[in-house]
């Protein structure tokens, strides 16, 4: 560990910085149109990557099992 000074730390004086407040300038969500969203076409491969998914980890249970079976 590295050894602590015992001299005080002279700090440097705080400026007062000036506060800047954005204006919105984009609509509000509230004021937006709501649109409908066919989520299938929106996420078709999502299906496809949880099938993916699925085949992948059954395929690892075998093995898992098949070589529990002749390793025991």
């Amino acid at each position: 560990m590295a050894k602590k000074s015992r001299r005080a730390r002279r700090q440097a004086p705080r400026v007062a910085q000036p506060v800047r407040i954005a204006q919105p300038t984009a609509k509000m969500a509230s004021e937006s149109t709501a649109t409908e969203v066919d989520f299938s076409k929106e996420y078709h491969y999502v299906i496809e990557d949880l099938r993916r998914i699925a085949i992948t980890a059954a395929a690892l249970m075998v093995l898992l099992i098949v070589l529990a079976v002749l390793l025991s």
